[in-house]
């Protein structure tokens, strides 16, 4: 009888990580199917200095929600524009974000009001804006550093509107 239930139990506990496992990978799944359209952005420093990065644009609750999440790689030129849609104070954190970033808090000309500097990777510390912006682009780690990006830079794109 203990055999029988026993294995009962381990038919009933398989079944149950099936199930799991089933609907983890349906949320993976479907988690890799946001789609994030890229545009070209351009930096350019108080010295006239651009620097280009190809980023993907986070516009939309579910894109800003994912950002950059799950990922184990960012190309040194690449990123994410978060596009809040109007100016107001902003919260950022690094939840299940497995690479380094930079994040770059931008008012709505597009002037960088903040720099976060190399965000460690799984946190869920809060980052605040500190400050009225409408965009975060987000970079990987150091890079702003590396390139003598600051605060008071402008960020020009097409997404901002004022790429003209």
């Amino acid at each position: 009888m203990a055999v029988h239930c026993f294995s009962r139990s381990v038919k009933s506990a398989v079944a149950a990580l099936f199930l799991f496992l089933s609907v983890l990978g349906l949320a993976e799944a479907s988690a890799d199917e946001i789609n994030f359209p890229s545009e070209l952005l351009t930096v350019i420093s108080a010295g006239g200095t651009k620097h280009q990065f190809l980023v993907e644009l986070a516009t939309s609750d579910e894109q800003r929600s994912r950002g950059l999440m799950f990922r184990k790689h960012m190309d040194a030129d690449a990123g994410m524009l978060f596009d809040f849609g109007v100016t107001r104070r902003v919260s950022m954190w690094m939840m299940n974000t497995e690479i380094p970033l930079d994040m770059l808090f931008i008012g709505e000309g597009g002037a960088i009001h903040r720099i976060h500097r190399e965000a460690e990777p799984m946190s869920q510390a809060i980052i605040d804006s500190r400050g009225p912006v409408k965009y975060v682009l987000e970079i990987n780690g150091g890079r702003a550093a590396a390139l003598g990006i600051r605060e008071g830079d402008r960020v020009i794109s097409r997404q901002i509107g004022n790429d003209r």
